[in-house]
């Protein structure tokens, strides 16, 4: 896979705008025409039948895989909204038999099919797939996927390109080191490029995604210093996924904030291996995650220091001109502050940039929604770029306030 395909040379280097290829957020889905026949016109209502067929028969089938899940549910969530993808298949082990409704009674209102276990799912029956489902269970299944699928990947299985980082910070050998291979991963603004002819994508973390979009074009441009990189990250208690955890129990989250994984947080080699690929060197970060008593919502400060010479003014000018075309990263005028409560629901990232109190410091607040951006809405994003449609379909909605 080559390196930030997605980010033409013009954006990369200090003090030139991006180029970015945006075929596909320029194009419209083709519209289907329904002749009526040359003998004799049929009545309205067959005519509707037949445009309501031709409708369906452009429409891809999708498998979602672990739907029991909060991604599992909120990527039922934006493709009820989709026009060209269908959801014909549902896996869910310990709720097989089920509707979905059952599991997530807001989604009462889907027309969808049950849940069926993984070993029992007909994947004849589907064009593509999102996988949800739990972290070192995803390889053995995404192996046995017929190769005709496109995959998205919402668990960590495929991230880590060096298979032995994997064993390292996971505990368990990885099993499909050739699949790994092939994997590209997707941050989406980054790696646009790849993800179109890709068969299989690893869908980036919600902490590493709003931390690398900032800081990767930073980086490459040689406008921060790759040492004493200090990323402050707090988020949502879904993050932490749908599992019973007594530490995530509603009088253990309540009314505080709790920090873990300090200096271990297996999202460290994911945003280490990131920067590290457009620096060309080894880069290590100080990253501490924290959980917030909110659902869903993550923001991220990063500290860092700036090349000489260069100024808090040139970092913002540098980020306005890298996303300036893009349609989901958003970066925020003068000295506005990014708040979590202003992305959610949405597959926005909103960021800004501010001078630090000490010389030749500055401060990047980034924030996302955990469950969208962070994971469903980005998998949806990769995948509309796989199937070659516009890659904003679906995921137009805005973000819910208050």
């Amino acid at each position: 896979m080559s390196s930030l395909g997605a980010f033409s040379s013009s954006c990369l280097d200090r003090g030139y705008p991006l180029k970015f290829q945006d075929e596909l957020k320029s194009s419209k889905p083709r519209k289907l025409c329904v002749r009526a026949s040359s003998v004799a016109s049929p009545p309205p209502q067959s005519l509707q039948f037949s445009a309501a067929k031709a409708q369906q028969s452009e429409k891809f089938r999708i498998g979602v895989l672990g739907a029991s899940g909060y991604t599992g549910s909120e990527i039922i969530r934006l493709l009820a909204n989709h026009p060209q993808f269908k959801i014909t298949l549902m896996t869910a082990d310990r709720k097989a038999g089920q509707s979905i409704e059952s599991v997530f009674p807001h989604l009462v209102s889907q027309d969808l099919p049950n849940l069926v276990a993984v070993k029992d799912a007909d994947f004849s029956s589907v064009d593509a797939v999102f996988c949800c489902l739990p972290h070192g269970t995803t390889q053995e299944i995404i192996k046995g996927l017929p190769t005709s699928l496109k995959v998205v990947d919402l668990s960590a299985d495929f991230r880590l390109r060096d298979v032995a980082e994997y064993d390292e910070w996971y505990g368990q050998p990885h099993i499909a080191p050739e699949l790994q291979k092939e994997v590209v991963y997707g941050l989406t603004e980054i790696y646009r490029t790849e993800i179109q002819d890709a068969r299989l994508v690893a869908n980036p973390g919600c902490y590493p995604t709003s931390i690398q979009l900032p800081l990767i074009p930073l980086i490459k441009a040689n406008l921060i210093g790759l040492k004493n990189i200090i990323i402050d990250s707090k988020s949502g208690v879904s993050g932490a996924g749908r599992g019973a955890k007594e530490a995530n129990l509603y009088t253990e989250i309540a009314e505080g904030i709790h920090s873990y994984g300090i200096t271990r947080h297996r999202h460290v080699p994911e945003i280490e291996q990131g920067l590290s690929e457009v620096a060309n060197s080894k880069v290590t970060v100080s990253f501490t995650p924290h959980l917030m008593p909110m659902s869903r919502g993550m923001q991220s400060t990063i500290y860092v220091e700036m090349a000489p010479g260069v100024t808090t003014d040139e970092l913002y000018q540098h980020l306005r001109r890298c996303y300036e075309n893009e349609e989901f990263v958003v970066l925020l005028k003068d000295k506005e502050v990014p708040h979590t409560r202003h992305v959610r629901g949405s597959n926005y990232c909103l960021m800004n940039v501010f001078p630090d109190r000490i010389p030749g410091r500055a401060i990047i607040i980034s924030v996302i929604d955990n469950l969208v951006k962070g994971a469903s809405g980005q998998a949806l994003q990769n995948l509309n770029i796989m199937m070659g449609i516009p890659e904003n379909t679906g995921l137009l909605c805005m973000p819910l306030f208050p």
